[in-house]
Order: structure tokens, then C-alpha cells, then sequence
């Protein structure tokens, strides 16, 4: 039994730093302290049946597959007809090659535009491109990027974020910890231009927007924003935010004619 609370301990934390979850964020989630998590991922604390219902429902996946330790849980990129070399089965959350493209050249665009100002950490982007999806999406009825966005204690979250970023570091843009007020901050700095080519009008036109209203904003003040829009409103704890969702808003966040 101890050995199992191991296996799955580290299966939590996976799954916590593949969907870019801080220790302190996840407490709160499950209304626990940073130290009882420390203690799960360790194998050192049982859970509850109750705790492994709410993990489960955080990562969108049933407590079979979490429980389930040969099952690996991945973000995968579609790269044409490649071949899939994972001898174990996988819960698949799918980035099309055409959204990672225009995911990686909508992140460039905004770093390139205010990536330098010293409010706008990874919170700030979250929420930023949480916004250019969802007001494209109202406007146009058809995505932008595309993103999967979770709901967490701070707002939206794109769970493809991490794992594209990661594929970027170094060639496209460099990862800095800093501070912002005392407060640990993580910044992304642009190392190319983006290919506008990638991007048509009216998608830079939302962008624009999007960067305009927001990008004064630090990363409380963005949160609370995003509290109160309706598919943020409207979504369970850990929930993916159905696109759906936004032609449901208030007047205050609708963006449509």
C-alpha cells in the first residue's frame, strides 16, 4: 500500500507540473496547505476518496485513469504521419500542428508588443490569451488559437501552455524568474519576430484589442477580471471552459456587435 500512495503521489505531481500548477495554487484548490501537496507527491499522506474525486476532476480525467498507473496522461503535438513509439496507452490531449503554429506566433506577437513591461508575467499571458481566444471565438464564431483553458483559483489557464513553451525555450524565446513587488515572477522574452504571415487581419485585430484593455493590468488585478466573466463564472473548479460559454456574457465582457 505504501508503494502504491508512491506511484500515485508522483503520478499527481506529473500531471500538476505538465498543466504548470504551482504546489501553493493546487492547495488551494483541494483546501489543503502547500505541505500536505509536498506530502501526496512524496507518497507520504493518503488521500481521501473525496481528494481523489476533486484531483481527478482538476486534471479532466476519471479517477480509473488517475488510479490507473499505466496510463500516461500527455500533451501531444500532431506532427503529420509520425509515428507513435509510447508503448503505453494515453489520455491524449490533442494540439493540431496548424494551432501549435499560430499558438507559438500569437505568443510571439504579444511578447514582442509588451513581454517587456514589468507586470506582464506568466499569469498575465494566461489570462491575456484566455481573452483573444474567447473574444474571437464570440466575435467570429470560429477559434483563434484554440487553447484548452482550465478553470483554477486564479483564472483561466491554457493547459497547452507549458508544454509549447517548453518546446520554444531557447530558439524562439528564453524563460526568466524575476520579481514583480517582491513577489516571484515568471517572464518570457521574445527571440525572433513573429511570422504575421500566420495571422489575418481581423485575428491581429482581436489581439490588438485584447493587449489594449489588458496589458496595464498585473496579475491580482487580471485574476479578478477574469472572475467575472461568464464562462469563467459558469465552470466548475478544474473544469475545462466550454467556448460555447462566452454568448452567454454580460455587457460589460461581450465584444460582439
Amino acid at each position: 500500500m505504501k508503494n502504491f500512495y508512491k506511484i500515485l503521489g508522483k503520478r499527481i505531481k506529473d500531471l500538476r507540473m505538465e498543466a504548470g500548477i504551482s504546489q501553493e495554487n493546487f492547495s488551494k484548490y483541494l483546501n489543503v496547505n502547500r505541505v500536505a501537496i509536498s506530502q501526496i507527491e512524496k507518497g507520504e499522506r493518503k488521500l481521501s476518496a473525496e481528494e481523489i474525486k476533486k484531483i481527478s476532476e482538476y486534471f479532466n480525467i476519471t479517477t480509473d485513469e488517475l488510479l490507473d498507473s499505466d496510463k500516461a496522461v500527455k500533451i501531444i503535438f500532431e506532427k503529420g504521419n509520425s509515428e507513435n513509439k509510447e508503448k503505453k496507452p494515453e489520455i491524449r490531449i490533442n494540439v493540431p500542428q496548424k494551432n501549435l503554429k499560430k499558438f507559438k506566433e500569437v505568443l510571439l506577437y504579444i511578447l514582442n508588443k509588451i513581454g517587456s513591461k514589468p507586470n506582464i508575467g506568466e499569469t498575465v499571458l494566461y489570462k491575456i490569451l484566455y481573452f483573444i481566444d474567447f473574444d474571437f471565438y464570440e466575435k467570429y464564431e470560429e477559434q483563434l488559437i484554440g487553447a484548452t483553458y482550465i478553470k483554477n483559483h486564479f483564472g483561466p489557464t491554457p493547459k497547452e501552455f507549458v508544454k509549447i513553451v517548453k518546446e520554444m525555450d531557447g530558439k524562439d524565446l528564453i524563460k526568466i524568474k524575476s520579481k514583480y513587488f517582491q513577489h516571484p515572477q515568471t517572464k518570457y522574452l521574445p527571440l525572433r519576430k513573429p511570422d504575421l504571415t500566420i495571422l489575418q487581419a481581423h485575428e491581429l485585430e482581436i489581439i490588438d484589442e485584447v493587449i489594449n484593455r489588458l496589458s496595464e493590468m498585473n496579475a491580482t488585478q487580471i485574476s479578478e477580471y477574469s472572475h467575472e466573466d461568464v464562462p469563467w463564472l459558469t465552470t466548475e473548479n478544474g473544469k475545462i471552459i466550454d467556448y460555447e460559454s462566452v454568448f452567454y456574457r454580460t455587457p460589460a465582457y461581450s465584444v460582439r456587435d
